[in-house]
Order: C-alpha cells, then structure tokens, then sequence
C-alpha cells in the first residue's frame, strides 16, 4: 500500500440493521487474500465478517489458511477492551516486518466463540488485499453499507465566503449509508480560477481514491475542500470526475434554498 493510503482515513461507519452494541458474526461466501513484502500471507475462502460494537467490520481467517510461518509471537495481552487476553504477532518475511499486524483471541467469549482458531490481521499493516480478484482498500466493504449515485435536474449553487463558486443545474447526487448528501458538480459549472489542487490523496472502499483541491476567495485560502474521484472503482461509475463540496464547511443552496450545514466529523 502506498504511503499516502497509509495516512489514517477518517471513515464512517453504516447504520446496520441489527444492534451495533453487540458482536455478530457473519459467513461470507468470497475469497479474500492479503500480501506482504511480495508474498500472500493468507488466502481465504471460509472467511468470516465480524462486527464489534463501535468498530468496523473485520476478515476473521481460519488459521489454517494464514502462512503461519512468516508470523512470529508478539506479545500477549492479559486483557484487551473487550475483556479478553489478545495474542499479537508480527509479521516477518525476507528482511520487512510489520509489528503488531495480527491478533486473534486464545480464549473467546460465547459472543466470539466463532472466533475460536481465527485469526484477523490490521488492515494497513497489509502491502494489498484482493476481494476475489478486486483490489480493495481502507477496509473490508460492509454489505449493509449502500451508496447511491442518482442524476438530478436540481438547480445546486456553492457559496463561499460570499463568492459563487459553483452553480449547476445538472448535479448527480449521492447518499451514503450515515452520512448527509453529496452534490458532484461538473467542472464545467465550477470556478476552477477558484480551485487550488494539493497533493491530499484519501481512499474509500466503496468509491476508491479521491483528490482534494483548496478554494482561495480574495486572501482566504480554505484547504482541501473540494474532492474528485477522477477513476471511481466499477461499482461508483456516476462520479467520474466531478467535485463535491464539504456541505458542513460551505454555503449549498439547492432550489434556491439554503441548505443546513451537517454535523459530521468533517465539520
């Protein structure tokens, strides 16, 4: 993985349709590999997907499918967040290691009793990992996460600091599981004299790796404002190359009516 995919992303978590306050544990029917140094470390078709309250979903990989040869002892932890003693390893293979890249749980709890010789591994501790034959990114997508990109005849117009920077009657809109509504402008209705691009890279597993610009209005310089995907993974097409906007930072007037600016962590 590259330096700047290995910046910590801030992500958002979806509203799922059981209690998030408890663990559950789900089979998954794809194959999921992860590489390290140049060699795959664990190659996996008996996955399982597992939600612990306040975290994102995780691979949990039967042990016999992990190379458990290039993972070495770490430490053991008498008792983790959860309660639980933990074992960590590291990962070593011709010289490159990755400390604390895996962990699992010797004696599991009857919420994680699933998890019984399962092992997970740290996401960005991982050089790539495939989904099937798909490269994936940040972490595993959650099935009960959605992201729909939806053409709009709406009249969408961003203010900032009291300059038009964008105006477009022609939007494409896209709701994400837990967050507000994105509005992806053409660059053709955006005042690029306005754009400053910068060298922020993020990436999301559900839309793939966006480029951000700053907006200068007189001597004010807002940094990373904008974003782009300018290649979206196959599944997020609809957005190719169009700006978006932080709702919670800018003036959105859709139809002529000002927009409430969201709470997120973005704000």
């Amino acid at each position: 993985m590259s330096e700047v995919l290995e910046e910590k992303l801030i992500t958002a978590g979806a509203e799922r349709p059981f209690r998030s306050d408890k663990v559950r544990i789900e089979e998954t029917g794809r194959r999921v590999r992860a590489y390290f140094a140049g060699h795959l470390v664990v190659d996996s078709r008996q996955v399982l997907l597992v939600y612990e309250p306040k975290r994102l979903p995780v691979y949990w990989f039967p042990i016999s499918d992990v190379r458990m040869d290039f993972l070495r002892s770490a430490q053991h932890t008498p008792e983790g967040a959860e309660g639980l003693a933990r074992t960590h390893w590291n990962v070593e293979i011709e010289g490159r290691s990755a400390e604390d890249a895996a962990w699992s749980y010797p004696e599991p709890d009857p919420e994680r009793a699933g998890l019984k010789d399962h092992l997970a591994f740290y996401w960005n501790k991982m050089d790539a990992w495939y989904e099937e034959d798909d490269e994936v990114f940040v972490h595993p997508r959650d099935p009960y996460h959605r992201v729909d990109v939806l053409n709009s005849s709406r009249h969408v117009q961003v203010v900032v600091e009291g300059e038009v920077v964008a105006e477009t009657s022609r939007p494409r809109l896209l709701f994400e599981t837990g967050l507000p509504t994105r509005y992806y402008i053409p660059k053709l209705d955006v005042r690029m004299e306005f754009m400053e691009p910068t060298d922020k890279v993020t990436a999301c597993p559900y839309k793939g790796q966006a480029r951000y610009w700053s907006v200068k209005v007189g001597d004010r310089v807002l940094e990373n404002l904008v974003w782009s995907y300018p290649a979206p993974i196959p599944e997020c097409p609809k957005i190719e190359d169009l700006l978006s906007f932080f709702n919670e930072k800018v003036d959105i007037y859709v139809d002529g009516e000002l927009q409430a600016r969201p709470k997120t962590q973005w704000s």
